[in-house]
């Protein structure tokens, strides 16, 4: 058995990517996408011809409008591919508005019900832990359309988003890592901060094992993976999206793997259980210098992104 159908008995397998013509060798249960995702993905020739026909099937068409479309193009695309769910992601730059996150997801529900998709069973719809996403999340959620709270650093954004119901969270592993590596500098010692003691892995080890303690329902999914070591030192989250790159090194691998995060063991836990009022929760997220500066950082990457593939829908057009 090699790794990557041994984490597979644990672990729920996401792959990260808007490629879907790679999903049938990695064979995943779901997948998520992203702006950068879907952006890297139209520039290459074989996925170029999406942009362009959503562009002049559309003409006329609201930009935003346009590219919810090309992105629900890509996620019905997927799910003619795989068994379970895609993630879908609302514009970055309504990270800060709580009526236009969820008027943009009841948006994009809309589009996949059109092309005949369940979407109770088989999207999410993709928005930023910011408290106004949660907000937007706990209200879609109230509607019966499923969430995936992204850009995930901090232990308070999750005991927020476990209190708005939402159905799953995407702590980002890698961008933990990276933060905590550039800022120790010349001081960062990889070997002593690998595996279990990786400050990303940590995080979503702590978020695991509070959610299982307190019986909150909110699915836990580790992000942003580096390398494979991550991967296997969160064995037993309750699902991991990975990249094709890393899919394939599991894949290639075949040492024993272990069981590295047990629910049932999780849940004799003494961690009291936390609350958040607005001004709590940001409060806290000011604390932690890592969480306020990836959350920040990250939003303005995909937002750029975002603007990257508008111009490119304005060239096609032309």
């Amino acid at each position: 058995m090699n790794q990557l159908d041994a984490l597979r008995q644990w672990t729920t397998v996401v792959a990260d990517t808007g490629d879907f013509k790679q999903l049938a060798i990695s064979r995943p249960q779901d997948a998520t996408t992203n702006p950068s995702l879907i952006l890297k993905a139209v520039q290459k020739p074989e996925y170029r011809p999406l942009l362009d026909e959503a562009v002049s099937k559309h003409a006329g068409k609201p930009l935003d409008e346009v590219i919810d479309r090309l992105l629900v193009r890509f996620g019905t695309e997927i799910l003619s591919i795989i068994p379970g769910r895609v993630s879908t992601e609302v514009d970055a730059r309504l990270s800060f508005d709580t009526a236009a996150t969820v008027a943009r997801g009841e948006r994009i529900v809309a589009l996949y019900k059109a092309e005949g998709i369940d979407t109770e069973k088989r999207l999410l719809i993709k928005v930023a832990s910011t408290w106004e996403g949660i907000e937007a999340a706990r209200t879609l959620e109230q509607k019966g359309i499923r969430t995936n709270l992204t850009l995930l650093f901090s232990f308070a954004q999750a005991v927020a988003c476990g209190a708005a119901g939402v159905q799953l969270i995407s702590p980002f592993v890698g961008r933990i890592y990276d933060w905590y590596k550039k800022s120790a500098g010349a001081q960062w010692n990889e070997a002593a901060s690998a595996g279990a003691n990786d400050p990303g892995v940590k995080s979503v080890r702590q978020i695991f094992e509070y959610y299982k303690q307190h019986g909150i329902k909110t699915e836990v999914m580790g992000a942003s993976f580096r390398n494979v070591g991550q991967i296997r030192a969160l064995a037993g989250c309750d699902l991991l999206t990975i990249s094709p790159e890393l899919l394939a090194e599991l894949a290639a691998s075949n040492e024993p793997l272990a069981h590295a995060l047990d629910a049932k063991a999780a849940t004799g836990g003494d961690v009291a259980k936390v609350s958040y009022d607005e001004a709590g929760f940001r409060f806290a997220l000011n604390e932690d210098a890592m969480a306020t500066e990836k959350l920040a950082e990250g939003i303005r990457a995909f937002a750029a992104d975002a603007v990257k593939l508008e111009k490119l829908m304005q060239e096609s057009g032309k």
